[in-house]
């Protein structure tokens, strides 16, 4: 099974359980060996993934980190635990971050199973940072977070990739942040930027009152008018469909080119308005009737190295088909056709 199908499954598992990993092992069992599992390694082989890891620092002796990778010979990754229900901070992992200058570690993440922190030395060598380069949640996994999850698989396993992809992903962190509170309350520095821009006059504090008060708003305006405009561009000539918009899903133009196409097929045998895409962080469905018990197609179209569509056989199971491109979706037309027959006829 591909790693985005493997994460797909964990996701539904920590969306379903999550309340009820209440302790420390419970958290590991469910989650976080299966997750080390799809990303390759072998839990089982004690040379490879070591529980209960041990390393005398200093003054402390005998601590523990719940689980260290190794790689070639070298610890390259150290993982601590915490029960669902605790904050993960460094102040509740303070082995985590001890043990992290005395090995060979480059990397280390602090879990509850469901959330994941992931932190390095970029910002002085040999030293864990405070702040983790990126963290993502299991249960609501993101497009983007298939790729980056990827980077840290056994197969392929690269330091120095890595590390370019962390400090990347750290600069990128901060300036969304950055950004978003810009957007939420302006700065001082942010409104007389704007203000030198549309003001010809003195500056007063009516009107930067005035413009703090619009730079929000604009930046709502603009967002909304970039996404509409994505989605009007993909939409066929003479069509007077809406695709379905879901809030933070990443639509691709891949995924719109791919529903066109099923739609196409399916138009054969049903009228065309009566198909719908919704799309989704793990797959973007093709449904009839927009209803998510009459899928007609999936496209799995969020890793970078493999695609798949999904079709379903006369026992409405799924069947990943790979493609290299969304044309391929042709060589699947007769699958596509046989379910569409079988929901209308049901």
């Amino acid at each position: 099974m591909e790693l985005e199908a493997k994460l797909e499954a964990l996701s539904e598992k920590a969306h379903k359980h999550r309340e009820v990993l209440a302790t420390e092992e419970a958290a590991k069992t469910a989650l976080v060996m299966p997750f080390l599992q799809a990303l390759g390694y072998d839990v089982f082989n004690p040379s490879e993934v070591v529980p209960e890891f041990t390393c005398d620092v200093a003054t402390k002796k005998g601590e523990k980190v719940d689980y260290a990778i190794i790689i070639d010979g070298n610890v390259s990754m150290l993982i601590e635990c915490k029960p669902i229900n605790q904050e993960l901070s460094l102040k509740h992992a303070g082995q985590l971050y001890r043990y992290f200058s005395v090995t060979d570690a480059k990397f280390a993440i602090l879990t509850n199973g469901a959330l994941f922190k992931f932190y390095s030395d970029l910002d002085s060598s040999n030293r864990m940072d405070e702040k983790p380069f990126y963290e993502f949640d299991l249960s609501k996994l993101k497009k983007s977070d298939f790729r980056n999850i990827a980077k840290f698989q056994r197969t392929g396993f690269d330091v120095e990739s890595i590390i370019e992809t962390a400090a990347s992903l750290q600069m990128e962190g901060a300036v969304t942040k950055t950004l978003l509170k810009e957007m939420a309350e302006p700065s001082p520095e942010l409104i007389r930027l704007i203000a030198a821009q549309v003001t010809d006059g003195r500056l007063s504090a009516g009107t930067k009152a005035a413009i703090g008060k619009h730079i929000p708003n604009a930046f709502k305006a603009i967002l909304r008018e970039k996404l509409n405009d994505r989605l009007t561009s993909a939409i066929d000539e003479g069509s007077d469909e809406e695709p379905v918009i879901v809030s933070e899903i990443e639509t691709t133009a891949d995924e719109i080119e791919g529903f066109q196409i099923v739609r196409a097929i399916a138009s054969e045998v049903v009228d065309p308005s009566r198909i719908f895409m919704r799309d989704s962080k793990s797959y973007c469905a093709v449904l009839l009737d927009d209803n998510n018990r009459k899928p007609i197609a999936r496209l799995h179209f969020n890793s970078e190295t493999s695609r798949y569509v999904g079709t379903f056989d006369d026992e409405k199971e799924e069947i990943r088909n790979p493609i290299d491109t969304t044309i391929d979706i042709f060589h699947h037309k007769a699958a596509i056709l046989n379910r569409v027959k079988a929901m209308l006829s049901s």
